[in-house]
């Protein structure tokens, strides 16, 4: 898996491309809250049009960074679904907790 910030204002756009698997969670999600807390960010874009695979560990990290831009007063807004991605946020209930733009 492949990931990209790029933080803009208190926002930071993160883009996610292939597979996110356990091993790749835990460094995204070290890597992000680093982020977050070097751009002073209390809001996450999150492109997911080219992540063609999630498990749960990488939707542990979304719900991370989602509770920490929450406790700033923030939010995080996912991006791009679709395919297996779309319909494991839609069995999870995830499609409702984050918010769709």
């Amino acid at each position: 898996m492949e990931y990209r910030f790029e933080p803009l204002g208190n926002t930071l756009h993160l883009t996610l491309q292939g597979s996110m698997y356990v091993d790749d969670a835990a460094k995204l999600r070290e890597d992000a809250l680093a982020s977050l807390e070097r751009g002073a960010c209390s809001r996450v874009e999150a492109d997911l049009s080219r992540l063609d695979y999630i498990d749960s560990a990488g939707l542990g990290v979304l719900i991370s960074l989602h509770k920490r831009c929450a406790r700033k007063g923030g939010s995080l807004v996912v991006r791009g679904l679709s395919g297996n991605v779309k319909e494991l946020f839609e069995i999870t209930r995830m499609d409702k907790v984050f918010l769709q733009g």
